[in-house]
Parts: C-alpha cells; structure tokens; sequence
C-alpha cells in the first residue's frame, strides 16, 4: 500500500543532501543521481522525488514559467524552450450553462510543443544531462513523444520514440519527425509500447522519460503552484476543485504532490486544498472503475479504444500515487462519451479556447458532475485542458463547421449568407441577372 506521508523531519540517504528518491512502497531511499533508475530497486515500487525543506509562495520568484519554482525543483534551471506562465481564461458563456460559482481553463496546449509535457521534460531533460545519458526514449500517445523530441533536440541528445502503430494524431507525430527523433511504431497499443521502452531501459539502452520517472512528476507539479497563484492573487482565495483529464495519471500523481508539499510547508491550509477530480473516456476508464469500486488499484484494460487519443490508456502507471490523491481531497473520478468529449470541445471553441478532445475531456466531466449533483453549483473551479487543437487537426475538422462552396461572385455569396439559394455557379447567376 503506498504511503505519500511527508515526515516533519525527513533524513536524507548518504550520499544525499536536499534532494533524494523515495520508494512509496517499502521507504528505501536513494541519492539522486548515482545511478539511473525508474522503480525501486527493493521492490519495484514507484519513486518520488523527496526534499529536505519545502517551500511557501514566497520563496518563487522571477517570471509566470516553470523555472520561477525553482525553490521545488531538483535543480535552479533546466533545458528550456521555455514553458509554463500559461493562461488561466475566464469562460463567461460555459461557466454560466455550468452554473458553478466560477469556472476557469488553465489552456496547457499553450507551451511551446503544445501540451504539458514540456514541463515534465525541462526537468527530465536536465536529469538525463546530470546522468551522461546518451539516448532518450518514451512510449506514447503523441503529446510525449513532441516534448521529448523537441528537449532532446534542444539538448543535443538522441531521442527514440515508441508509438502504437496507426493510433497516433497526424499533428503529434509531425512534431517528433521534424524535431528529429527515431520513430518506431510498435504493434499493439500505448501499454505495450510503455512494456517495450521500460525494457530498452532496464537494459541500459535508453533513458525513459514517460511519468513513470519521478522527475517528469516535478515539473508537471508547477501546474498547480500557477493555479493556486493566479486565482488567488485574482479572487482572493483557492479553487475549491481542480478537474483534469487522466491518461497515465501523472498530473492528479504531480498536482497531489504539490499540495502535500505546500501543506507541509505551511502555504496552503488542509482545508484548501483543491478536490482533484479525474476524468476518463468511457472507453478507456480503469481509473474512474477503481474510485467507483472503491480498489486500491486499477485493473488493466487490454483494449481501449476512444476519440481521446491522448488518454487512450489502459494501465495507468500513475495510479498508486493518482488513486491517494483524488480520495484524500475529496475528489472523485468520471467517465465521459467520445460524444460529450466532442461537444465539450466545441463549447471550449465557443470561448476561444482550441483544445485536443481529451483536454475537452475535463469539462465534459465537468458538466456530468454538475448535472448529478456530485459538484456544487456554488463551486470555484479551474478545468485543466492538456493539449492544443492542432495537436489532432483531423478531429479538430470534424468537430467544426463545414466548409461551404460558394461561387466567384459578390451578390452570390451575400445571397448564401442570408440563406437564399444561389441556384448555380456564378457565370449562372450572372446570365440570370442579364436577363
């Protein structure tokens, strides 16, 4: 049973100072950077980065990016494009359909690749150069493989890919090709591609830079320190829920984490802590079956299949750190159609904001919860979208409007925006006026 207790007065292993990993499992501890590992080497349980001191708001400093939070981070800078700062829109029109107290989207899609993950790879990155590596590797859906192409590049370092082979977004794989990875697309599904990278890995052939290494977790909690900020300095106060879509799990695992080391800290009151609510596709959903059945953890879905391509995952391997996080905020986890996803990615549009379908996911989660009475209309609550719209162009063009053939011709076109028929080319309409 994971234990994300953090002690009052922690004790470093040797060879550590302010900055260590900490098995969640059995307790081993290990320094930092002596060798390179992903899971325990005692008991194969998942690693979190632990520190000496915590820090308050007011040790971060510097520029709305992820870097400002240094203070929380192994390291005082890393490989950056740069990332983080990103918007926390107000949603005047959906927030009043929702009729919560007041609603907010915090639009990831807008770091530099696209999506969130730059986050966990301006950390991981940096690791990756503190451990002499020479080659890094993911499994995924898209959004990682975009990210780490994008750092490894940025860093000089070889990246290799591993996708589920047809199951990728066109725009996703664009990004990982021009950035210059090795791309290798594996029969079988996401899961099978995290088996297959884990193995590279473990045989010391490449670094793994997917959510099961506990750095990636550290960046991707700046997510939260930039929420709790910005709506407090605007409204006076923090959100009383944070909904989010869930894949392998790693932003619920990385936003708990920041919460816990605030309350340690001192900077955030238990009882303001954010409920973390997870949202899953119906198809893809082994989260939201093991909150709903009350599991200490998640039974693999073999076969998954959603419009979502982005949380298409059947084993999350997050969830021993995710499954803590959504019970002990009071949280709870939901599964939506591809339906709902698709008209909760028109609703965001409606507002300005352009998001993949799984980032949509949060807010038609949202609206479910709403809708059965498992959130109150009388919340304050910030909806977390993931990913940009042009991540996946094809389903961004089949959620939009048609285009509409019009003739070459000025009168013509005005006819067909006042819904009159235009009866033909323009040359036709031209003769039926002649005459």
């Amino acid at each position: 049973m994971a234990d994300l207790t953090l002690p009052d007065h922690p004790t470093p292993p040797e060879g550590a100072d302010d900055v260590w990993l900490h098995c969640i499992e059995c307790s081993h501890t290990l320094p930092p950077f002596d060798d390179v590992v992903f899971t325990c080497p005692e008991c194969d349980g998942l690693l979190e980065v632990r520190y000496a001191e915590y820090p308050t708001f007011d040790d971060f400093a510097g520029d709305e990016r992820v870097w400002r939070y240094s203070a929380a981070l192994p390291f005082e800078a890393g490989v950056s494009l740069p990332e983080g700062g990103t918007q926390l829109h107000e949603v005047p029109r959906l927030e009043a359909d929702l009729g919560v107290r007041n609603l907010r989207v915090k639009h990831e899609g807008m770091n530099p690749t696209g999506s969130f993950k730059d986050r966990g790879m301006t950390v991981g990155v940096r690791v990756a150069q503190e451990l002499d590596v020479d080659r890094l590797a993911c499994a995924s859906t898209g959004n990682t493989s975009a990210a780490l192409a994008a750092y490894g590049a940025r860093a000089g370092l070889e990246t290799l890919v591993l996708l589920p082979e047809g199951k990728v977004a066109a725009g996703k794989i664009a990004q990982a090709s021009l950035h210059g990875a090795r791309i290798l697309e594996v029969e079988g599904n996401f899961d099978d591609c995290l088996d297959r990278v884990q193995d590279l890995a473990n045989r010391g052939e490449a670094y793994l830079l997917n959510s099961l290494n506990p750095y990636r977790l550290e960046g991707q909690k700046t997510i939260g320190l930039e929420i709790l900020e910005r709506f407090r300095n605007e409204e006076g106060r923090f959100p009383d829920r944070i909904v989010l879509p869930v894949g392998n799990a790693g932003n619920t695992a990385a936003l708990y984490k920041c919460f816990r080391e605030l309350v340690q800290s001192g900077a955030l009151a238990p009882g303001d802590v954010p409920k973390l609510t997870g949202v899953q596709a119906e198809g893809a959903a082994p989260m939201v079956e093991a909150i709903r059945e009350g599991n200490d953890e998640t039974r693999r879905w073999e076969e998954v299949e959603t419009i979502a391509t982005a949380i298409r995952i059947g084993n999350p391997v997050n969830a021993p750190k995710a499954l803590p996080g959504i019970r002990e905020t009071g949280g709870t986890a939901v599964a939506v159609s591809d339906e709902e996803i698709t008209e909760a990615q028109r609703d965001l549009a409606g507002e300005g904001i352009g998001v993949e379908p799984a980032s949509a996911a949060s807010v038609a989660g949202l609206r479910k919860l709403v809708a059965s009475g498992e959130v109150s209309t009388g919340e304050d609550v910030v909806c977390l979208t993931t990913g940009h719209l042009l991540k996946d162009p094809d389903a961004a063009a089949a959620a939009g409007n048609a285009p509409e053939g019009v003739p070459n011709d000025t009168d013509d076109i005005l006819r067909h925006l006042a819904g009159k028929s235009i009866g033909g080319s323009g040359l036709l309409g031209l003769l039926r006026r002649l005459l």
